[in-house]
């Protein structure tokens, strides 16, 4: 009898009950490089005395800058080998939503939400080297906005829905899977830049939860635990409702390769 193949990515896992280390690492390291060179580009656009602020006063714009130059670090993260190797998940609303469509075990759902968010406290504490800079802007922490709790609960589930959407819809068709690691820059551009006065434009627990513990500030933090999950759950079942059409996903990976 043929030995079957172990596909954790597709939901297949052999044995069934087998936890996979390497992708768990691979997502640690992932999120670790997302969440210090991410913030790093808010850090030197908005951070006081930054230059750019001053050759850029226009916020929106910064903020748009921001926001593609963020999409622009996960998505060399996706094409690297730790994305080839994990799926470059790097969010655990990503996962979620993977685990929702049935391409993720429970077990290593837990595993890659515990590796991004230690991968996230390891990139959130380099971010104390910017000093006052980076303490200016609280090192990238995400912060409900004046338009208050509501509202920055509402755009993170928006913001989540749309980045799980976008994923989920490029992913699932053969002409759209190479383009799926680039559709993550401009829609972080148009999410930061719309929705970020609301909430930072979060849409990632683990984003959120290094810059919380490396600060201390915790204030309104719920709201980047419900939304995103919140959004991923809407993003799959509307999906599952098919009202656009189908879209289902084969496998659980940001960047598709001629071996799955």
């Amino acid at each position: 009898m043929a030995q079957l193949a172990d596909k954790p990515l597709h939901g297949q896992p052999v044995p069934h009950d087998r936890l996979h280390p390497r992708l768990y690492a691979a997502e640690a390291a992932g999120t670790a490089l997302l969440v210090f060179c991410g913030l790093s580009v808010v850090i030197l656009i908005f951070g006081e005395g930054s230059v750019i602020a001053r050759w850029l006063p226009d916020a929106a714009l910064r903020r748009c800058i921001a926001g593609g130059l963020f999409g622009t670090v996960g998505a060399l993260i996706t094409i690297s080998p730790l994305g080839r190797l994990s799926g470059a998940h790097i969010n655990p609303s990503v996962s979620f939503a993977f685990w929702l469509e049935g391409k993720l075990k429970w077990r290593d759902l837990v595993g890659y939400v515990l590796a991004q968010m230690g991968g996230a406290v390891i990139g959130a504490l380099p971010l104390l080297w910017w000093g006052s800079m980076g303490r200016s802007v609280q090192f990238g922490t995400t912060l409900v906005g004046i338009a208050g709790t509501w509202a920055a609960l509402g755009g993170e589930i928006f913001a989540t829905t749309a980045l799980v959407l976008v994923i989920f819809i490029c992913a699932a068709h053969v002409r759209s899977r190479p383009c799926t690691p680039w559709t993550i820059p401009p829609l972080f551009a148009l999410l930061v830049c719309f929705e970020g006065p609301l909430s930072g434009a979060s849409t990632n627990l683990a984003r959120s939860f290094g810059p919380a513990l490396v600060t201390g500030d915790w204030q309104g933090f719920w709201i980047y635990v419900a939304g995103p999950l919140a959004g991923a759950l809407l993003a799959v079942g509307l999906l599952k409702l098919g009202i656009s059409g189908p879209h289902r996903v084969r496998v659980a990976r940001l960047a598709h390769f001629a071996v799955e």
